[in-house]
């Protein structure tokens, strides 16, 4: 395992800074509920110092040609996929997740990296020779200057991968405000982006709080911000930015359900729940937290979920044969399993209750298990609100539009899956559902590099969705320039406006 240092602290100006005196807090591991580091907060001086460095280094960022930013794109790929598994390992510690779950994070990230690696192709414009008489017009897009990031514990590599490595090559310079629950990843890969031979500065990190946050959203040189994380935190960042005059894209919250269809293939259908279900603890955006269940399906599915959900491998995420790890935090466990409290207080039948689970070795470990609930009805809060943990609810539907009316009827729309046999019904699913990311017979349809993130309705505040080319646009703007030589421009003013010809 690769060693942590004991602080986590800011990465500025290509090199690594702690602040004495500084406020800090805990960081701990999971699996065992210790304290393993600490993580600095930053005080809003510390975001200015990394607003001016990035601020310092964009001129001649911006200046590079695109070829050029993207050799040091490669760089890192490279440097990147050798030292993947070390990455992961980081991941496992601080946030929990099961070490083969962690290493397909970094692939997941890895490919944003290697899509950004073509920003050369990304950044071409249109071109139209002769749009009026001797008058050509064409368009470009440029950097916007510096840029923010502000990502959730859940996945410390890839979702920042989803903003910086498209942000830099594009020629802005970044800052990553990451989580502070697991702070280490992003240190780490800013050491590996200088290591590729990044400029100083055109890369930095703030760890903190909320006052890190607020030291971005405030910046006047700060002229965009990329978030993901809850809805709450989402619409204040996407309102604040918005009052304050910046480009804002902020993912916020899910509820993910799975239809299962009469004529689905029952295993298939539970495998896929129950990886989407319990994989990373539930502490995924595109977890699916809802299986609803169509016609007599609920009858043969419930009881081979139960049998699933009982024995999962529950263990130190580093166990190579673990299914789920802990949850990343005390606080976060207590929150899933009061859910799973009320619950039981508003009927649902829990027909496997996680709680409790104490794991050998690791009696101080942020532990939970599966639990599943049947009998869920839209009306309940288990059913309403993101639990983000190992619980998945089923709930019983008649036929296939009351299924699409249930889910439609849902504030959230982030992810949804649909399990069936009939290309009818999977074509009619796909154009009628109210959700911005759709698999059939795919539990957990996350789009590939090139396509890009987002969901609809209280899922995504902004008009872009994150990485693919929606990601390029995001962090440019398009400049359109006409053109015309004295030879073409005949005498004498015009007062009309002009026209082709």
């Amino acid at each position: 395992m690769p060693a942590i240092p004991a602080l986590a602290s800011h990465w500025i100006q290509g090199k690594s800074v702690a602040v004495a005196g500084a406020r800090n807090q805990d960081v701990f591991n999971p699996a065992t509920g210790e304290a393993s580091r600490k993580v600095e907060l930053a005080s809003t001086e510390t975001v200015a110092a990394a607003v001016a460095s990035a601020k310092s280094a964009f001129a001649a960022w911006a200046d590079t040609p695109p070829l050029r930013r993207s050799r040091i794109m490669n760089n890192f790929l490279a440097l990147l996929n050798a030292r993947k598994d070390e990455l992961a390992s980081i991941i496992t510690q601080e946030h929990g997740k099961v070490f083969t779950d962690a290493q397909g994070e970094v692939m997941r990230g890895i490919d944003i990296v290697e899509f950004a690696c073509g920003i050369p192709q990304l950044l071409k414009g249109d071109f139209t020779d002769q749009v009026s008489t001797g008058i050509d017009n064409w368009t470009l897009r440029q950097p916007l200057g510096v840029v923010a990031g502000i990502t959730p514990f859940n996945f410390p590599c890839m979702v920042p991968c989803w903003m910086f490595p498209v942000a830099i090559a594009a020629g802005n310079c970044f800052i990553l405000k990451p989580s502070e629950r697991d702070p280490s990843a992003a240190i780490f890969m800013a050491q590996l982006l200088k290591e590729a031979g990044l400029p100083d500065g055109v890369f930095n990190v703030v760890q903190g709080d909320k006052v890190a946050v607020d030291g971005l959203l405030e910046h006047p040189d700060v002229k965009a911000i990329s978030f993901v994380g809850s809805t709450p935190i989402a619409q204040y960042i996407y309102q604040r930015g918005a009052d304050l005059g910046k480009r804002v894209q902020a993912l916020g919250g899910a509820k993910n359900h799975m239809v299962v269809m009469p004529d689905a293939d029952i295993e298939q259908a539970v495998d896929g729940l129950i990886g989407a279900a319990y994989g990373s603890a539930g502490e995924r955006c595109m977890a699916i937290s809802v299986a609803v269940l169509v016609g007599d399906v609920a009858d043969k599915i419930v009881p081979l979920l139960a049998e699933r959900a009982k024995t999962l491998k529950i263990k130190n995420g580093l166990e190579l044969d673990a299914e789920m790890g802990p949850i990343v935090t005390r606080q976060a466990l207590e929150r899933i399993e009061g859910y799973i409290d009320i619950g039981v207080k508003e009927g649902a039948k829990l027909v496997v209750d996680g709680r409790g689970i104490k794991v050998p070795g690791h009696e101080q470990g942020f532990f939970t298990g599966g639990s599943l609930f049947d009998h869920v009805t839209p009306e309940m809060r288990i059913y309403k609100e993101e639990i983000f943990g190992p619980v998945l609810s089923c709930v019983r539907v008649k036929d296939f539009a009351q299924a699409v009316e249930l889910i439609n009827a849902h504030e959230f729309g982030n992810g949804v899956s649909c399990y069936t046999r009939d290309g009818n019904v999977a074509r009619e699913f796909g154009r009628r559902i109210q959700v911005g990311m759709v698999g059939i017979n795919v539990p957990i349809p996350v789009p590939m590099a090139w396509h890009g993130f987002g969901g609809w309705k209280k899922s995504l505040f902004g008009d872009m969705h994150a990485y693919g080319e929606e990601g390029v646009r995001f962090y440019t703007k398009q400049k359109s320039i006409m053109q015309r030589w004295p030879e073409t421009i005949g005498k004498g003013a015009e007062f009309v406006m002009p026209t082709s010809k």
